[in-house]
């Protein structure tokens, strides 16, 4: 075999230029005048009219470009860039045009806010710990920075996590939610002691005040215009992430403002005109004062051209199984089958699912394969046959027809396999049983009953004899769960015979010298692995070519 994994070129027809209204856009943020919202989608930076229309692209970068947010006046909009490797702050004008690069530290620097008469933009970066800070040196724990928006020198405001800034008027007091573990920002119903609180920092005295002290998530905090009161996002009472307020002088007094239902609300921003903006479901939300919530009907034209796809992958293979004449291999990456002729490069994707497959297997003719795939939210076996009948291997098939085999919501059916003559179809059944589809007849019968395996983990090994009469297969044997012996049984069912018996873990057996053995993996000699066969004779008897 000259190769297992190639690097694999996908083409896709290209699409031309388009109106469409997007989903999942992020970083969301109103305009302070209250009249634009700038957002990130596919990597760049848009804005749009608050009440809706044909947003406006700012960025055209390859790069990835987010998080955006605008100066006081509305006339600059600060962000994110990866343009130059990592994440650095980058500020334009808010009609568009060239953007100045703020800082050039190899860390990740993400922008907070500007400071309230628009001299600084403040981010939050791993930079440097202060001195005296008991805090553990990981970049997961930033600190807060602000560098003038015409570009200079860089100093900390807090040597702690502070992220999300939003000023008061006065510009002497900011809100922040802080960070205290490494939990994903994206869990959702996170309850725990490292959930983030909202806060109040004091710049004249230097003051830390937890606005929240709750339980759960409680972040991204805004200010009303007046600032007196609080508009945060938080996860109570049950449900999901919703808009709530709180009066700045009695933050126990809380009120819901929103009550979605199912998913959460994020990106919270205000503008000066108390108009609310959010995302909800993937798509931009506005709420003004006392009314309800109104999506924003958006339009963004795009010239999307998808290009040919590089996939390399030199590990992360599962499943390599060799075909029967030995000139393909079949193996899953990322979720995904392949098969690769061990002659060329030429390699086929098989699978296109967002749902993962597993457990690849060749039939006989060289032209079936059989795996389980996940796409239909249980696990059920699929076969995929080359169409025509012309084209002599998967690698180099124009047209290839799959079926799910006895589909079913409620069964769990995973690791298929042949039979040595292509016409019955093993598989483990709920993860525990061992059972015969007859692919002609489509009946199914049982092999093991489910009592010889107690994981529920996922499947056990077996294997079909040489002559398709007989089964060899990991069980568990005396109940001595989680030892794991090698053991024996007919293809058409019954008792299991044990054929180690040794009170270690076997597993992975192989029939082996045309039937006449059994290879598998064994720790019993000083709790390490080593491979064993088993010939003629072994403790549970005598054994030749699959007969007993």
């Amino acid at each position: 075999m000259k190769k297992l994994l190639t690097c694999l070129a996908l083409s896709f027809v290209a699409a031309s230029s388009y109106a469409a209204t997007p989903l999942w856009l992020r970083d969301v943020q109103i305009s302070p005048d209250g009249t634009e919202i700038a957002f990130c989608y596919k990597g760049d930076i848009y804005k749009v009219p608050a009440n809706g229309g044909t947003a406006t692209q700012l960025t055209t970068q390859t790069s990835y470009e987010c998080s955006p947010v605008w100066s006081p006046d509305s006339k600059q909009i600060a962000f994110a860039s990866d343009r130059n490797g990592n994440f650095d702050l980058f500020v334009m004008p808010a009609g568009g045009g060239a953007a100045r690069r703020l800082t050039t530290h190899s860390a990740s620097e993400i922008p907070s806010a500007f400071t309230t008469d628009g001299n600084y933009i403040l981010f939050s970066a791993s930079i440097q710990d202060p001195a005296g800070s008991a805090l553990f040196p990981t970049s997961a724990m930033t600190e807060l920075y602000k560098v003038p928006v015409n570009g200079g020198r860089t100093e900390q405001v807090l040597g702690t996590p502070a992220e999300m800034v939003c000023f008061d008027p006065s510009g002497k007091t900011f809100l922040y939610q802080d960070r205290k573990g490494f939990e994903d920002e994206w869990r959702k119903h996170h309850t725990s002691s490292i959930t983030r609180d909202v806060w109040l920092y004091n710049s004249e005295n230097g003051k830390h005040t937890n606005l929240t002290n709750h339980a759960g998530e409680d972040r991204n905090p805004v200010f009303a215009p007046d600032g007196q009161t609080v508009y945060f996002l938080s996860e109570r009472n049950g449900s999901t992430f919703n808009v709530y307020s709180f009066p700045l002088d009695a933050p126990q007094s809380l009120k819901a403002v929103t009550g979605f239902k199912t998913h959460p609300v994020r990106f919270l921003s205000m503008g000066s005109n108390g108009t609310l903006c959010y995302t909800y479901d993937g798509e931009i939300y506005t709420q003004k004062q006392g009314s309800k919530p109104q999506k924003v009907k958006i339009d963004i034209i795009r010239d999307d051209q998808h290009a040919i796809a590089d996939l390399s992958f030199s590990s992360g293979a599962t499943s390599a199984t060799v075909s029967p004449d030995g000139k393909q291999v079949a193996f899953i990456v990322r979720g995904e089958v392949f098969v690769t002729s061990t002659d060329y490069s030429t390699t086929k994707q098989i699978t296109h699912t967002p749902a993962r497959e597993a457990g690849v297997t060749f039939s006989p003719d060289n032209r079936t394969l059989a795996y389980a795939s996940e796409r239909n939210g249980n696990w059920e076996l699929c076969m995929a046959k080359i169409a025509r009948k012309e084209e002599a291997n998967f690698p180099n098939a124009t047209t290839i027809e799959e079926e799910v085999l006895l589909p079913s919501d409620k069964i769990e059916r995973t690791y298929p396999q042949f039979s040595p003559d292509g016409k019955e179809l093993a598989f483990i059944e709920d993860r525990n049983r061992l059972m015969v589809l007859n692919l002609e007849t489509q009946k199914v019968r049982q092999v093991t009953d489910g009592s010889t395996w107690f994981s529920t983990g996922g499947g056990f090994d077996y294997s079909w004899s040489p002559d398709g009469k007989w089964f060899t297969l990991e069980f568990i044997g005396n109940r001595h769960d989680p030892y794991s012996d090698i053991g024996m049984v007919s293809a058409q069912g019954g008792k299991v015979i044990n054929l180690t018996n040794s009170g270690y873990t076997s597993g992975s057996p192989r029939w082996v010298l045309d039937g006449n053995a059994i290879l598998f993996i064994t720790e019993r000699y000083g709790m390490r692995a080593h491979l064993m066969g088993l010939t003629e004779r072994c403790d549970a008897g005598i054994y030749e070519s699959g007969r007993v």
